[in-house]
Order: structure tokens, then sequence, then C-alpha cells
């Protein structure tokens, strides 16, 4: 190992051992800003575009994904909920640099005059848990692997469950099935709108232990996905 990337590791190290002493605080403060940043919308995450097409993530969380194609390389990303279609077209930009990789991205709202075109991008309409359209995804995946998921549709937690026992199956081995907004439902924003999508993962782990949560994806303190980086292990 080069000297200057030791040095880089004893300071991370000597960073982690300073924050877990205080973890009380560390939650604490974290919780604070991201209620913060949460509700200041139209000047943070509600003003946030690629390429100038609007994409409605927390920035954090667009550097894991990227981190995330970049190690598993995956066949497929599906996604559920395009909203303008911003979070597909940044996949597509990451997998260009890749050189591999599609997106099938589902909506129930028909907004294809305003999504981004993209050849890695297909568009599906309709509810991500029909049987036309789980139908149709996996015919397009075939037996082609890895897939992620993402599921950032109707955050009720009815609908997360049943896309969680849908899609769950088709999430390859050493794959992920992301969570989207578990930050809803006062985990630490917006607590009327409960239950919402943590209330369905807890649910689902509690009857499915071939997931489990990677807490290493939430590695910057705020997530709008917190707990929602679920890896399947088995």
């Amino acid at each position: 190992m080069l000297p200057r990337m030791r040095f880089i590791n004893k300071i991370r190290q000597s960073i982690a051992k300073r924050f877990y002493r205080i973890p009380l605080v560390a939650r604490i403060s974290a919780a604070q800003f991201h209620r913060s940043y949460y509700y200041s919308i139209e000047k943070t995450w509600g003003n946030t575009s690629w390429l100038g097409v609007p994409l409605l993530k927390c920035p954090l969380d667009l550097w894991v994904y990227q981190e995330i194609l970049y190690d598993l390389k995956p066949e497929f990303v599906i996604e559920c909920g395009t909203n303008r279609g911003g979070s597909a077209f940044f996949m597509a930009g990451i997998f260009d640099l890749i050189c591999k990789g599609r997106i099938i991205t589902i909506d129930i709202e028909d907004l294809k005059a305003d999504y981004p075109t993209h050849e890695r991008v297909e568009y599906l309409i309709g509810s991500s848990t029909s049987p036309e359209i789980v139908k149709r995804v996996k015919s397009i995946i075939g037996d082609a692997g890895p897939v992620i998921v993402i599921l950032d549709s109707d955050h009720s937690r009815d609908h997360v469950m049943a896309e969680l026992m849908v899609y769950s199956e088709i999430v390859t081995h050493g794959s992920y099935i992301i969570v989207e907004d578990t930050n809803l439902g006062g985990h630490p924003v917006c607590p009327a709108q409960r239950p919402g999508p943590m209330e369905a993962l807890r649910d689902f782990l509690k009857t499915n232990d071939s997931f489990e949560i990677d807490h290493s994806r939430t590695k910057y303190m705020l997530t709008f996905n917190p707990n929602g980086y679920l890896k399947r292990v088995s």
C-alpha cells in the first residue's frame, strides 16, 4: 500500500473510533439535519437534476447507487416509480461508463412525452404489481443477472409490501432490493405518512431471511433510505 493511502486509512480509522464513542449524539445531530434538509425541499432535493432532467433524490444516495452499480455491474435495474425519468437517466449514464447494464422503469402514469430517451432505458406503463407488468419484466430479463430492484412508487405499507413479495424473487444472490423513502413516517420525517415503506420493510424481514440490511450503504449518515438497502444473502 502506498504511504499516502496508509495515512488516509489511519485518518479514517481515527475518525470512525471517535464517532462511535458518541453514537447517540451523532444520531440526534444527523436526524436534526435530515429534517432540516428534507423540509427545505425547494432548495435541496426538490431542486436537483441530472443533465437537466429533474431527479428527486438525495445526492448522497445517488452516490451510493453509482458505487453499487460499479461494484455489481448488473445486467438489469428494475425501477418501480419513474416520475420524470431522472433516476433512470442517471443510472443509464453510469452504465455507459461501465459499458454494461439496462434499466426497466415502471410507472402507473404515462408521462412518456417528458421522459428522457436513452438506449439503455425501457419505460413500462402500469402498476408495478400487476400480473401483466410482472410478466413483462420477467420476459425481458430472462435468466440474466445480476438484477437490482429499486422500489420508489406508491409509499403506502401495503403497496411496498406487495412489491417486496413480488420483486424479492427476481433479485439475484448478492444483489439488492432497495426500499426508498423509508425516512417517511417519522423516520425521521413526515410522521403522518405512516404506516409506510419502513413498516413494510420490517414486516418483510420478519418472514424472509434471504435478505439482510446492508448498513455499509448508508455510510454518509444522511440517507432517504434508512435500513432500505436490502442485500440478498441466500
